[in-house]
């Protein structure tokens, strides 16, 4: 008894490891890390001046949830695609489907859960968010299977996914999503997918077709060209919407135009960290990383509660810390 009784502990303990592990690796396939994009949803509830709304918050809530559960799954079922062009990239060779270490089944197991979890979810706030979802989901595994071929396609339904969360937020908070913040926000994605693609050219070199089959059709210097043009347009669209009629009356200021500052900062400031190669072109990780992009978004967020609620410096303290 006394002799077997390590040998019994030990495979517990080793079952438990080989458990605790596989729930690491389903983890990092659902790329947590880039939930920070799903932030877009909020969007509605600040300009929507629903942020004293304790229900509209929590709908907002479910509402990032059933985009959360979404990317993810379909993060594990475009990595179970692109297995093999993956193992061709420095970092994402590491992903536990394309190392090997998460098997195959088990990843498209939970990427099932995952949706069904989603789906359920979007039913509990609506008809008009679930089809929304479901729009979602379809473009973005239309992008996995065939859209992320196709020059300039691939980057516009990323960005066209972008809008399905900002809209999505905007159904899930009961306001009507206005279409300057439709298009400040397709803009704002685009210049992130591109500058994606334009990293990727740079890190991966020659052998950037054999990872990404439309890298073929880019190049540094059009993807360069484009950007500008894209950022350019993306401020000047923000300013607009900050001093058009409709806003001003909408939110009784036209103090808004001020806020444009932490807009230019940020892009400037992103595309001043694209330059440097090491940091990659993941603007989630970015953002997280970076302490003056993550204060320049807060700071945006604070500036436009204030003007938007008409909040004193004191009111927005109470607010926050109290």
């Amino acid at each position: 008894m006394s002799q077997q009784a390590p040998v019994i502990l030990s495979n517990s303990t080793e079952l438990t490891a080989r458990k605790k592990g596989l729930l690491r690796l389903i983890l990092a396939a659902m790329r947590p890390h880039q939930w920070v994009k799903n932030l877009f949803i909020f969007a509605p509830l600040l300009f929507g001046r629903k942020l004293t709304d304790l229900s509209a918050i929590g709908s907002s809530l479910i509402a990032f949830t059933v985009f959360c559960c979404l990317a993810s799954g379909l993060y594990i079922f475009n990595d179970w695609l692109d297995a093999e062009e993956d193992r061709a990239h420095p970092e994402k060779r590491h992903r536990p489907i394309s190392s090997g270490l998460l098997p195959v089944p088990i990843a498209l197991f939970a990427a099932g859960v995952l949706f069904v979890a989603a789906f359920w979810l979007a039913a509990m706030i609506g008809f008009k968010f679930f089809f929304i979802a479901l729009f979602y989901f379809i473009l973005t595994l239309s992008y996995c299977l065939l859209l992320k071929r196709l020059i300039v396609l691939d980057t516009m339904t990323i960005a066209a996914g972008f809008v399905a969360r900002v809209v999505g937020g905007a159904i899930a908070v009961s306001v009507m999503p206005s279409h300057w913040l439709i298009v400040c926000a397709f803009l704002l994605a685009l210049f992130l997918a591109f500058t994606k693609r334009r990293q990727e050219l740079l890190t991966l070199s020659g052998n950037a077709a054999e990872h990404r089959e439309v890298l073929n059709e880019y190049s540094v210097s059009y993807l360069e060209q484009v950007n500008n043009i894209i950022i350019g347009a993306a401020i000047v669209c923000y300013a607009l919407y900050t001093v058009a009629p409709e806003t001003i009356e909408k939110f009784g200021t036209d103090q808004m135009i001020y806020g444009t500052v932490f807009v230019i900062y940020g892009l400037l400031r992103y595309m001043a960290l694209i330059n440097n190669p090491k940091n990659g072109g993941n603007p989630s990780k970015m953002l997280l990383q970076d302490k003056p992009l993550l204060m320049t978004v807060a700071g945006w967020a604070i500036y436009n509660a204030i003007v938007i609620y008409h909040l004193s410096f004191q009111e927005l303290w109470t607010l926050l810390f109290k």
